[in-house]
C-alpha cells in the first residue's frame, strides 16, 4: 500500500508546480518561499538540539504558542522549527518576536523530498499536532530514529472510517508514533483501534491557547467609534454564513440602534466576494485594512487581515462561530469564550463536541438554526467568570503537556545531535 501511495505521488509530482502557481495567483501561497515545499530551505539549522513542531494551519499553530514560549527560554534547546502548510499560518507566526523559533512550509509527502527535509534539519524530537498524519514523513522519521509524538490528537469519525478501510496500512503508519495524546474521548477510542505505541490523555491543548495581543492594538480613534456601537461578532465564517449573519443583523437592527456586526471570514481571500453579497442587502460595509476613522453609517465591519481575531473576540459580548451552519464541523469557540462572550453556533459542531458540551454546562453556548434565532439570542453583556474557569483549565493542561515533553527530553529519548 505504501509503495502504491508513493507511485501515485511520484506521478502527481510533476504537476505540483502548476498547482502551486495556481495557488500563488489566488494568494494562497508565498511567492518566494513556496520552494520550501520541495525541501529547498530559506533558513539554516543551528548546531545543537532542535525541536520540531508541525501543525496544518493557524488554529494548530496558535494552540502550541504557549509551549513555544516555554522552550524559547530553555537554554538546552538551540532551535525550534515550526512547519505548517498554509500562508495564513506563516503570517500569523511572523507577528511573534521569537529569537530561536523559525518557520518553514511543510514539504510534499514524497519519499525523496521528506528524506531531504529530515537529513537537513535532523530534528531531535518531532511533534505533530492534531490530525497531521503523513505516511511518508512518518516512515522516514522512524528510519532516522527520531521520537515522534502526536500532540492534541484529533480523529473524527469520518477520518477514522477512512483510515480503518486500509487497516493494515494505517497500523503500520500509526505505529511510528511513540506517544499519542488525544484531545478527547472519541479520539482516544479511535486511536486504540489503529495502534500507536502509547496513548495518554492530557486534555485539549486549545484550552491553554495563547490569548495575548500579538498585533498592534486597536487605535484610539477606532476604539472611540466602537464605543458608540452595540457590537456582536461572527467569527471564522465560511461561504453563505456571511449572508446568514447579515440577515441576522437586519433583524437585530429593528430593535437595536447603533448596531455594528463584525464579520471575520475564515478565508480572507473571499472578502472580495463577500462585500457585494452583503451590500445587495442594502447594508454598508467597511474593511479593517482600510483603517476607517468613522463608522457612523456602517453596518458590517469586515476583518480582512490575518491574526487579529483575538482582539475582536475581546470586544464582542456575543460571538457566532462559523463552519457550523454549513457542514464543516464548526470552529474552535474557546478563544471567544475565554473572554466571557456568549457563544452561538449552528447544528454542525462535530469537530468540537467535548468543548461545546463543557460550554453548554457553563450555560454560555446556544445552538441556532435560523438567522432569526441568531438575532433573538444576541446579548451585549459579557460573563467574565466563564473566562476565568476556561483559563484555569488551560493552565492545568499546559503544565501537564510541558511536563510530558520535558520527560521525553530528560529521559534521553531525544538524542543529542
Amino acid at each position: 500500500m505504501f509503495f502504491l501511495y508513493q507511485i501515485i505521488l511520484t506521478l502527481v509530482l510533476p504537476l505540483s508546480p502548476l498547482i502551486i502557481l495556481f495557488r500563488i495567483l489566488r494568494n494562497k501561497e508565498d511567492k518566494k518561499r513556496f520552494t520550501e515545499k520541495f525541501s529547498i530551505f530559506s533558513k539554516k539549522r543551528r548546531n545543537g538540539k532542535v525541536i520540531w513542531f508541525h501543525g496544518a494551519s493557524v488554529g494548530e499553530i496558535l494552540s502550541i504558542i504557549p509551549i513555544i514560549k516555554n522552550y524559547e527560554k530553555k537554554k538546552s534547546i538551540n532551535q525550534i522549527l515550526i512547519t505548517s502548510s498554509t500562508l495564513s499560518s506563516s503570517k500569523v507566526l511572523k507577528k511573534y518576536k521569537f529569537k530561536k523559533t523559525i518557520h518553514q512550509f511543510y514539504p510534499i509527502d514524497h519519499f525523496y523530498i521528506t528524506n531531504k527535509f529530515l537529513k537537513y534539519w535532523r530534528p531531535n524530537l518531532a511533534i505533530f499536532i492534531e490530525s497531521e498524519i503523513w505516511p511518508c514523513m512518518y516512515k522516514n522519521i522512524s528510519n532516522y530514529n527520531i521520537p515522534l509524538i502526536l500532540l492534541n490528537a484529533r480523529l473524527t469519525k469520518k477520518t477514522f472510517n477512512r483510515w480503518i478501510k486500509i487497516k493494515y496500512f494505517s497500523k503500520s503508519i500509526f505505529n511510528k508514533i511513540l506517544i499519542a495524546y488525544p484531545q478527547n474521548i472519541e479520539t482516544k477510542k479511535f486511536l486504540k483501534k489503529i495502534n500507536p505505541k502509547k496513548i495518554k490523555m492530557l486534555g485539549n491543548l486549545k484550552f491553554s491557547q495563547n490569548n495575548e495581543e500579538i498585533q498592534n492594538k486597536i487605535s484610539d480613534q477606532l476604539k472611540l467609534e466602537f464605543n458608540k456601537k452595540k457590537i456582536w461578532v461572527a467569527s471564522s465564517t465560511h461561504k453563505n454564513e456571511e449572508i446568514f449573519c447579515a440577515q441576522a443583523h437586519l433583524e437585530i437592527k429593528k430593535r437595536v440602534k447603533n448596531l455594528l456586526t463584525i464579520i471575520i471570514p475564515r478565508h480572507v481571500h473571499r472578502v472580495k466576494d463577500i462585500i457585494p453579497e452583503i451590500e445587495n442587502l442594502n447594508l454598508k460595509t467597511v474593511c479593517h485594512s482600510n483603517k476607517p476613522k468613522n463608522l457612523r453609517n456602517i453596518d458590517i465591519y469586515i476583518v480582512d487581515t490575518f491574526g487579529e481575531t483575538n482582539k475582536f473576540h475581546k470586544i464582542g459580548s456575543s460571538v457566532f462561530l462559523g463552519g457550523s451552519i454549513i457542514k464543516r464541523g464548526g470552529q474552535n469557540p474557546l478563544e471567544a469564550a475565554r473572554y466571557g462572550a456568549r457563544i452561538l453556533h449552528g447544528p454542525n459542531t462535530d469537530n468540537f463536541k467535548d468543548i461545546y458540551k463543557l460550554l453548554k454546562s457553563f450555560k454560555i453556548s446556544k445552538k441556532i438554526n435560523t438567522s432569526k434565532e441568531l438575532a433573538s439570542l444576541i446579548s451585549f453583556k459579557k460573563n467574565k467568570n466563564t473566562g476565568i474557569k476556561i483559563n484555569k483549565i488551560g493552565k492545568i493542561i499546559l503544565k501537564k503537556t510541558i511536563k510530558e515533553i520535558d520527560n521525553l527530553i530528560n529521559n534521553n529519548e531525544v538524542k543529542k545531535t
